[in-house]
């Protein structure tokens, strides 16, 4: 994407467009009948475009638009690339596992510790779990690197659906 984005898992935007935002909003509706390759679904003022299911894998973008009003002739675009919220979700989830397992097998071996017994075995689990920790980030940053070429085709079809307004 861009260098700013560089750390970030799930990289975010923001654009000032020249319709109302509405319009945009129609536009995106329109389009859902008009190509086949991607699934746009709108709730209010939020837009969704994802790939069609037999294209996706697992770590497969989709984008979230959110179209906010700024004046009877602007609108302002945030954008939100990442995976589908399902994956999101377990990735969350084992990276809070892995904090909790920290902090438990520190408290642990701390415990162990401070009462003279071993806690060795406590220690070596808590610094898995940090190498663990990296693992995770170093995953994330894998499948947003996967899915860079896909989140170009969805800025793209997002640009051109604008445009043709």
């Amino acid at each position: 994407m861009n260098e700013a984005n560089d750390l970030i898992l799930r990289p975010r935007f923001k654009k000032e467009w020249p319709y109302h935002n509405e319009t945009v909003l129609k536009q995106f509706e329109k389009s859902k009948t008009t190509q086949k390759e991607y699934v746009v679904s709108r709730i209010d003022d939020h837009v969704f475009i994802r790939f069609q299911k037999s294209k996706q894998k697992f770590w497969t973008p989709e984008l979230h638009l959110e179209i906010n009003h700024k004046d009877d002739n602007h609108c302002i675009v945030h954008g939100l690339y990442g995976p589908s919220p399902t994956v999101w979700t377990f990735f969350m989830f084992l990276h809070f596992l892995v904090g909790t397992a920290f902090v438990i097998f520190g408290i642990w071996a701390y415990s162990n510790w401070s009462l003279n017994n071993d806690y060795h075995i406590q220690l070596i689990v808590a610094m898995l779990m940090v190498i663990f920790w990296f693992v995770l980030y170093a995953g994330g940053s894998i499948g947003k690197k996967t899915g860079e070429a896909e989140m170009q085709k969805l800025k793209i079809y997002m640009e051109a659906t604008i445009k043709a307004i």
